[in-house]
């Protein structure tokens, strides 16, 4: 299986990206400034929000599927919002193409987007998939943890253009787009926007892509938020979820995969209608079970306080992921190397994860993982405690 990234389009963008076989995100006229470099010019709250879109970029893996969400806009004639797709991810990774006068096809669709990926088509079906058919309709739900929480929750939170869902959520969507079209897909590569219809059409036109495609590293600035002990969780949760699985951090995957390979993987998953997210999770096969982390990423050292969190992922995964998908639950603690363990306050922390553990007995004991920066390389290691 793979991750199941939404992106979100308008009627100009989305006949752009079905004629390109691309999907972007953007953030208005911002610039990125800090890539592949240790400073910035950009007010802390910007620059986080930009790497917080570099982040949901980097979890893109080849051959993960896309799917495109039409947004409501009475005065282009959509009354409400639809699904469409499905594409796949072409590579790895999104790529930046900057905000400026070099941007390809900013004329064309009247904004930037900043992050981007190629795609193939896969299944390609004409009509989308309606809001309320995908998130209201209950007919055939047996139980409230079926609805596709990740996209409600998105609508309820706030505009996130690239959104992951999680596998089930996938194969509920899915469904939905084979029964509306009678599962007759489009018998054709290249691929336009009918807007009178709203359909996706047949194109006999191809369109080669040729923007730029730089590569993004969010590394140097990392770097160097962490040597000047600033505030650095964004850059971090980007960093972990543009490395892991892909053998560019050895000692990031041993710690979080040990050996086995990534079925999903999602960030700043939504797990309440509060404001709580894990920061990363994935799903890892096990032979013939599975594994669900919920990672809890920290730019300090570990506290007592870490706990809450971490409870409230279990208990999310507990009732709303499990039912749906089988696994076991592997809660995560990542955070900076704590120097002197001989210290009381590290044993608090210790009596904090065991009395977790012996309250979880339902799930994995947490997994404490600790990072610190040697030789300008992010070196992870496990703790046993």
């Amino acid at each position: 299986m793979a991750t199941t990234h939404v992106f979100i389009v308008d009627t100009t963008t989305f006949k752009i990206h079905l004629e390109y076989l691309f999907a972007g995100t953007g953030a208005g006229d911002r610039i990125v400034d800090f890539n592949n470099r240790s400073t910035t010019e950009l007010p802390h709250t910007t620059e986080n929000n930009l790497v917080g879109m570099i982040a949901d970029s980097q979890r893109i893996r080849r051959d993960d599927f896309i799917v495109f969400y039409l947004q409501q806009n009475a005065g282009q004639g959509i009354y409400e919002g639809k699904f469409y797709g499905i594409f796949k991810a072409r590579e790895d990774l999104s790529f930046l193409d900057n905000n400026n006068r070099l941007q390809y096809l900013k004329n064309e669709l009247v904004k930037s987007l900043t992050f981007r990926t190629l795609l193939v088509p896969y299944e390609i079906y004409a009509k989308g998939v309606t809001e309320w058919e995908a998130l209201d309709e209950i007919r055939n739900i047996q139980s409230p943890n079926q609805m596709l929480w990740s996209l409600i929750y998105r609508k309820l939170k706030g505009n996130r253009g690239n959104t992951m869902i999680t596998i089930y959520e996938s194969e509920r969507l899915f469904k939905l787009l084979r029964d509306k079209n009678n599962r007759q897909t489009l018998n054709a590569n290249y691929f336009s926007y009918d807007v009178d219809n709203q359909e996706i059409i047949a194109n006999n036109q191809r369109n080669n892509y040729e923007g730029r495609k730089e590569i993004i590293n969010i590394f140097p600035r990392l770097e160097n938020k962490y040597s000047n002990h600033r505030a650095f969780e964004s850059h971090l949760q980007a960093y972990i979820v543009q490395n892991i699985g892909r053998g560019t951090n050895q000692s990031l995957d041993t710690c979080l995969l040990g050996g086995l390979p990534i079925e999903w993987l999602g960030n700043e998953v939504s797990c309440g209608v509060g404001m709580q997210r894990i920061d990363v999770a994935c799903s890892l096969l096990n032979d013939n079970s599975r594994i669900i982390e919920a990672i809890e990423l920290k730019a300090v050292e570990a506290s007592t306080d870490n706990i809450y969190q971490l409870q409230r992922y279990v208990d999310w995964l507990e009732q709303y992921y499990i039912p749906n998908r089988v696994s076991d639950i592997q809660p995560v603690l990542v955070s900076k190397k704590i120097q002197d363990k001989t210290l009381p306050y590290y044993q608090e922390i210790i009596e904090s994860f065991n009395t977790f553990n012996t309250k979880n007995h339902n799930c994995l004991p947490l997994k404490y993982i600790e990072y610190e920066l040697a030789n300008h390389v992010l070196v992870f290691s496990e703790v046993q405690y």
